[in-house]
This record gives C-alpha cells, structure tokens and sequence, in this order.
C-alpha cells in the first residue's frame, strides 16, 4: 500500500510572538539555523513515505507562501488550504478524502510542522515500523514518546505494558493504549513517569486514510458529512467552489478528542529519537547549544553577568548586564521582555493587541 505524510501547518504560533506572525508562522521560520520547520518535517517524512508523497495542510492565507517556500520538496497540488480553521479532525479528514478520492487509498503518516527531532535515523525506524503496524492490523496507531522529565506541558498516553506485540522484522513493539490523559500537575507526572506505563502524546497519527474515515462516519457523523460533500466534488470542477462553501461549516473538534479518546483499537509504538514539540519561547534553548553561562544566544550580543536567558537579536546588539531568567525577543517593530517560566502567557499578549486593533504587529 502506498505511503503518505501529511503534515499539519495551519497554526499561527501566537505562543512564539513575536518571531512569528500572522504572514509567517512559526512553521515558515528557520529556528534550527538549517532550514525552516516545515521543510525540516518534508524531509523527515520523505524518508519513509519517499519523495512526491507529502501533502501539507494549511491555512489558505499562508498558501501561497508556503508554496514558495517549499518550492523543490513539494508538488504544490499537494499544499491542501483551509478557507477556515477547524481543528485537527477537519485538517486530518480532508488530507484522508483527498488521497482516497484522487489516490484510493495509503497510509497516512501525520505530523505537526513544528517538532524538533535529533535523531533522524530512529525516528525513521520507528515511523515505518507504525507504518507496518497500521496495514497489518488496520489499528489506529500513535507514537508515544519515553518521558525523561516530569513534564506538566505534554499530554500523556497510557499503555498498557503486557499487551506488547512484535511486528514484522522491525524489533519494535506496539501497546495496546488504555487512555489519553490531559497535561497533569507535577505531582502526577511524577507518578506518571515513575509507573513506566505513561508516554508523552506526540501528536503523531499513523493509520489507512479509508480507515480514518471509517471513524468519522462513525463517531464525528456531522464532520464526515460535511467531508463526503467535499469528496464529491474533488476532481471536479466545482472542487474549490464546494470546499469554499462547506469547510466553513465543518464543527471545531480536534482529533484527539473526537476519536482517538473515543476509540478502542488505538496502539502505540515508543520512540526516543530526541523529540520536542517547540512549543513556545523557552524551547528555543532545545534547538542550540548553550554558552558557558547557560545563555542561548542569537544575533550581536554583549553579555555582563547574565545566566540561563534566552536572548534572540534580529537586527540590533542585545546588551544584558546582571539578570538570570529572562527571555528576550527584538524584532524590527516588537521586542517582548519575558520571565522564562511565563512563556505560556505569550498568547495573551496577542489576544491583547488583536483587542486593542494593534494589527500591524500580529
């Protein structure tokens, strides 16, 4: 059966402002100081699923950029855009019509744009052996990751430990999961971690595009109805004109929620090929090597006494002088001054100038 990726690159990264924008999120930066994210996940995918064989969902006002961006790794046939933000069910759904109207059916390979990996060569042993996985037992399948820390940012998936199966001449093993389990307090992840039996939720699905939506039409009836109207019209002339028209109206749930929370013939397979999700600020000290201070430092910098900051200059010297713990971000028209622990109070700054009509810095 064939294989696909499709990557997930719709969000506008309000946690990541001001680097990112509304022109151009945080999936059209280059954070690793190699290559923007989005391409960095193309080829990560393209090693599994092989070149021409990666679709990109996202929003149809970074489209065209998007296009240009990804311009040689892409087919920009294969650059799916959203009229409207609907979740991650919509997003997934309309990647699954797509390949089963136009291309019959695959493996769907899912991942947001914005992960960092460090270990290419074992994600991509773990990637085909889900792939293997999912079209011989036609199961939803996740990849977990082993937890190192008590995280209190990741959701948690359960597993249960004695249900492991082999597959295939891979040597990898997949778990039968019990449950899906919101971002806990310390306290619990600690318990978490120490059970053995919690992964981090990665957010990466792999399974049939039939079988996916076999599951909407099951469980999300009102999302795959909306989704057939869509598949009706694809190749056809009226395709843009439907999807237009219908998208819209498609309900906000995300996948998680709507299926595989709901589903039992969900499995895990665990990676440990040095993931993070770059979620916010603070992950920026994942993606380069700190100085001898703890600092992680980009642009022109003069540096007096400052310790385990992150200090990110776009076009002028950042001058420090006695602080510890700080997150500082210039743009050419924004500079935001953070605490490293309140990174995730970034997105109400945005919320703030969306309300007070500050467009021209969003």
């Amino acid at each position: 059966m064939k294989k696909y990726g499709v990557i997930m690159a719709g969000g506008g990264g309000t946690r990541f402002w001001p680097l990112s924008r509304r022109e151009r999120p945080k999936q059209l930066l280059n954070l690793s100081g190699n290559e923007i994210m989005v391409n960095e996940t193309i080829d990560r995918i393209t090693a599994s699923v092989g070149e021409g064989n990666v679709f990109i969902v996202t929003n149809e006002t970074q489209a065209q950029l998007m296009k240009i961006e990804t311009e040689g790794r892409m087919d920009p046939k294969c650059i799916l855009a959203e009229p409207a933000a609907r979740n991650t069910a919509a997003c997934i759904g309309y990647a699954a019509m797509e390949i089963v109207k136009k291309y019959e059916d695959g493996i769907m390979c899912i991942l947001p744009s914005d992960h960092f990996v460090k270990n290419q060569k074992e994600f991509t042993n773990i990637i085909n052996a889900a792939i293997e996985t999912a079209q011989e037992t036609d199961m939803l399948v996740t990849v977990g990751i082993r937890p190192t820390f008590p995280s209190t940012g990741y959701g948690y998936i359960c597993t249960d430990q004695g249900s492991a199966k082999a597959i295939g001449t891979t040597g990898k093993e997949y778990f039968a999961v019990k449950e899906f389990v919101e971002k806990p307090d310390e306290e619990t992840a600690k318990e978490y971690l120490a059970s053995g039996n919690y992964a981090w939720n990665s957010g990466m699905f792999i399974w049939k595009a039939s079988t996916i939506l076999k599951k909407f039409e099951e469980l999300l009836p009102d999302i795959y109805a909306c989704l057939a109207q869509i598949g009706d019209a694809m190749g056809t002339e009226k395709e843009q004109e439907v999807i237009q028209k219908i998208y819209p109206e498609i309900p906000k749930i995300s996948i998680d929620y709507g299926i595989m929370e709901r589903s039992k013939d969900v499995v895990m397979l665990e990676g440990d090929f040095g993931w993070n999700d770059i979620g916010s600020l603070d992950m920026l000290g994942i993606m380069k090597e700190e100085d001898e201070n703890g600092n992680i430092l980009y642009g022109e910098q003069v540096n007096i006494d400052t310790k385990n900051c992150i200090l990110y200059g776009k076009d002028k010297l950042i001058a420090t002088i006695g602080v510890e713990d700080l997150i500082v971000i210039q743009e050419k028209d924004a500079i935001l001054i953070c605490d490293k622990s309140r990174t995730q109070d970034v997105k109400t700054v945005v919320d703030m100038l969306a309300s007070q009509g500050k467009e021209q810095y969003l």
